[in-house]
């Protein structure tokens, strides 16, 4: 038997269809690639169903069969034996002449930050057992992250003399999720060793002929090419294909005309597709020369920015800010009153919660964009990965760049079942991590998928710290990995006791993102229990608290032994730290300007001090 590559030389060969699809239409909601131990039969069915249908070339069934995706169903274990299995049952159901392809999906696809080191064992401990069992080639399928996709497949090129495929997966037509154009990718991959460049998943055989247009020719390499059926349908609580077999066959001869050797299937995928695909090529020759489309070039434009943004102020001064939610309401008088008492003391930015404790409010951009409009104060915008999607969030930061608002905030936010709503679902597509290297991929002129948005965002992303969890090591780890995410500067919970001011400072001190420390100042006993006790995230030490209930049942009072502490808090932290951050209670912004004029106040007197050249 020929090798693949002696097969491809002068022919196109079919592959085979989705697996996924065909289980999941028979009823298959589960982990597929068990089914190589518990349902060897219907595997070895698809597999014939396939080569029925015309395939030349089949894949074991070993997409997610690595321990970062068994583990999901606690198979993680299995490995081995399920590997091992799935090319036992490709050869059952194999006949003469059919080639079998270990198949290897990428990891990255479903857990961006699993680490290389994570990917790369098991990457190995996969490979060596499809190795180990004897297959034609070794397939590496639907890789978006191509840092990724890199480093597996100079993996197997040490590891085996065997045809290797490389294959790509785009959410844009032509460009990679990074922003990297196909034909650089595949040139690259080229480079790399892979004996079959390509792409598969995602997009239907028309934009996978779009994509290609401006593809040359491999050098030394053949082009694959495993499109999806078509865009997903969902109904009733299924995705479905829509896509004729009789379309994706006529369209397979568009696919030989751009290059590709190989033509197979992959989502929405059935028997029927490639039956269709065999008979428009059964007598095709593959195109040895072509014409490759000139790709349009699209310039960036930098945005206009007429005020420093606040990564950029704080490093270079004593920087102030003042968080003020909005309201739960619509009278937003009050609101505006707080913002305009705020202006005039000379704030650097007001700070807009994004429905803190999962509680809905007034939408935080409008009123920035208000704020902005009004009084000319530059407003800090939050942004949860609660409340949005990843499409939501990719279209939020586009509105916000648009209207004009540059300085973010990117936290996690707190589970919906906390506030208003316990019937709303929290999102989370993305981890604050995730969100601050959209955010900087933005920055960048790219969004998500690689596409590019015509014009680099400008925004100074910042990132919670939480110094209140029992071990402070522990959330400066956080901020670190935040950090080698982009983060430009940092802002804490409020803090409630000089010791532990200094405790932060010397924890991040090596840290070169800027933090802003948090101060609140506490209104009653009744708030300082509350915040101790209820809110997520703070701690408010005995002392305190103790204080706050010694002056209880007078508002008074306790409204001055509050902002005694906060005093106090606020003259530390001014000698510890550039940035200050004034959490305002309860929409008591007489407070917050309070103690703005304190800190201006010091700050005036450090700078009238005489410098002392006794002192050393």
């Amino acid at each position: 038997m020929n090798t693949l590559l002696d097969a491809l030389s002068e022919n196109i060969l079919i592959a085979d269809g989705a697996v996924g699809t065909l289980l999941y239409s028979y009823g298959v909601d589960r982990c597929f690639e068990e089914l190589n131990l518990s349902h060897p039969e219907e595997i070895i069915n698809v597999h014939k169903q396939y080569i029925e249908a015309g395939a030349d070339i089949i894949q074991t069934n070993t997409y997610g069969a690595n321990y970062a995706k068994l583990s999901r169903y606690g198979l993680q274990d299995q490995v081995k034996e399920i590997n091992e299995a799935a090319v036992k049952l490709a050869k059952k159901a194999a006949k003469e002449g059919t080639y079998i392809l270990g198949t290897i999906g990428g990891i990255r696809a479903i857990n961006q930050h699993i680490s290389l080191e994570e990917v790369k064992r098991g990457f190995r401990e996969q490979l060596y057992c499809l190795l180990l069992e004897g297959v034609d080639g070794i397939l590496l399928e639907t890789y978006y992250d191509f840092e990724e996709l890199r480093t597996v497949l100079q993996i197997v090129k040490k590891e085996t003399d065997l045809p290797v495929i490389a294959q790509v997966s785009m959410h844009e037509t032509g460009v990679l999720q990074n922003g990297m154009d196909i034909k650089d990718a595949l040139g690259e991959l080229e480079l790399l060793g892979a004996d079959i460049v390509g792409i598969n998943c995602r997009m239907g055989p028309f934009h996978m002929v779009k994509s290609l247009e401006g593809v040359p020719l491999p050098k030394s390499s053949f082009l694959s090419v495993y499109p999806n059926a078509s865009l997903p349908n969902y109904e009733e609580g299924r995705f479905y294909y829509a896509a004729e077999p009789d379309y994706f066959g006529d369209i397979s001869n568009e696919l030989r005309l751009q290059g590709a050797r190989i033509i197979g299937g992959c989502c929405g995928t059935t028997p029927a597709h490639i039956k269709a695909v065999k008979e428009r090529l059964i007598s095709r020759v593959p195109v040895k020369e072509k014409k490759v489309k000139r790709q349009e070039l699209i310039k960036l434009k930098d945005p206009l920015l007429q005020k420093s943004l606040l990564h950029h102020k704080v490093k270079e001064k004593k920087t102030l800010i003042v968080e003020l939610d909005p309201p739960k309401h619509l009278d937003t008088g009050l609101f505006f009153q707080g913002a305009k008492a705020l202006k005039e003391e000379g704030i650097d930015a007001i700070t807009l919660a994004d429905n803190p404790l999962a509680s809905p409010r007034v939408s935080n951009d409008a009123m920035g964009t208000l704020v902005q409009q009004k009084y000319d104060l530059d407003p800090l915008v939050h942004i949860t990965c609660r409340d949005r999607n990843l499409i939501g969030l990719q279209s939020h930061l586009m509105g916000l760049h648009t209207l004009g608002i540059h300085n973010i905030l990117a936290i996690t936010g707190d589970p919906a079942k906390i506030g208003d709503f316990p019937g709303a679902a929290s999102v989370y597509d993305l981890s604050s991590i995730e969100l601050i290297e959209l955010i900087k991929q933005n920055n960048e002129g790219l969004s998500f998928s690689g596409k590019s948005l015509r014009q680099r965002t400008n925004f100074s992303v910042g990132a919670a710290f939480n110094p209140n969890f029992r071990h402070l090591d522990a959330s400066v780890k956080r901020l670190e990995k935040k950090q080698s995410a982009g983060a430009d500067y940092f802002i804490s919970q409020p803090v409630f006791s000089c010791e532990h001011l200094v405790q932060i400072a010397e924890a991040t001190r090596h840290l070169q993102s800027p933090l802003f420390i948090g101060i609140m100042p506490l209104i009653s006993s009744r708030n300082a229990e509350f915040l101790h006790h209820e809110v997520p995230g703070i701690k408010v030490p005995d002392q305190a608290r103790r204080l706050m209930k010694e002056a209880e049942g007078d508002p008074l009072q306790s409204r001055a032994v509050g902002m005694g502490i906060a005093k106090e808090l606020v003259e530390t932290a001014m000698e510890l730290f550039n940035g200050l951050y004034i959490i305002t209670p309860f929409m008591r912004y007489d407070m917050s300007v309070e103690l703005i004029r304190h800190a201006n106040v010091i700050e005036k007197e450090k700078r009238e001090v005489p410098y002392d050249h006794n002192i050393v």
